[in-house]
């Protein structure tokens, strides 16, 4: 497939689902803008981001750290203007190659984690944003925090000043029927909600949960950042 055509096949998805997430915002009542997109270029060559990137598109996520820093270089070098987060599993030995290289981390899922996040950003004399990952649905296979933990690092995180939390993520099990999906949005939205309140925490405002598969759900149970990768750019 020659540039050309690539581009204009992403564009075409691009504008069928902002189209989408802005009827989905007005039903559910919500301003447009509000719900904000993080493309999801996992195994998709840089020059799919430099295209997404030409359609307005400015956040993107990585799943890989090893994808990750190549797709940082690469951008870098064609003076590509993109943030980048890092949406999946993160090992804690690789927390360095991370920690100041991507705005926003959605998968801080474990303690130990965390205490790695706290001691690399410590380091670099920075301020890491970060998601706390919450196993709303109590799946084995699913890592992340149970509500009851999520409150607790909440509650002390004093002891990570190089940290900021801004919100919660979660991944919904895959159902056949998306609209399954809603109550396990529901209950993030409804922890984020009362963590906020207790804690006094405005800051806590993110709500990372919606996939290419269940994005509608999300949009209506509150979601503030959608993951979406094969929706925008096609199947890999």
């Amino acid at each position: 497939m020659n540039d050309s055509v690539r581009t204009a096949e992403i564009q075409a998805h691009f504008e069928r689902f902002t189209r989408s997430v802005e009827t989905l915002s007005k039903e559910a009542g919500r301003a447009v803008g509000e719900v904000r997109l993080v493309a999801v270029s996992k195994n998709f060559p840089i020059e799919d981001v430099a295209s997404a990137r030409g359609l307005g598109q400015r956040v993107f996520g990585e799943n890989r750290v090893q994808e990750l820093q190549a797709k940082v270089l690469e951008a870098e070098a064609l003076g590509l203007d993109v943030v980048w987060h890092m949406i999946g599993h993160l090992q804690t030995n690789k927390v360095r190659q991370v920690v100041g290289r991507v705005a926003l981390i959605h998968s801080v899922d474990r303690r130990r984690l965390l205490n790695a996040v706290e001691r690399e950003a410590n380091k670099k004399d920075l301020v890491q944003d970060v998601l706390l990952q919450v196993n709303v649905s109590g799946e084995e296979t699913k890592g992340g925090f149970t509500p009851e933990e999520t409150e607790a690092v909440i509650r002390e995180r004093e002891h990570f000043p190089h940290v900021r939390i801004r919100g919660l993520m979660t991944m919904a099990p895959f159902f056949d029927d998306p609209e399954d999906a809603a109550p396990v949005f529901h209950e993030l939205r409804a922890l984020r909600d009362r963590l906020s309140k207790k804690y006094d925490m405005p800051e806590l405002q993110e709500l990372s949960m919606g996939m290419t598969n269940d994005y509608p759900q999300a949009i209506r149970e509150g979601a503030t950042m959608l993951r979406v990768g094969s929706a925008l750019f096609g199947s890999r």
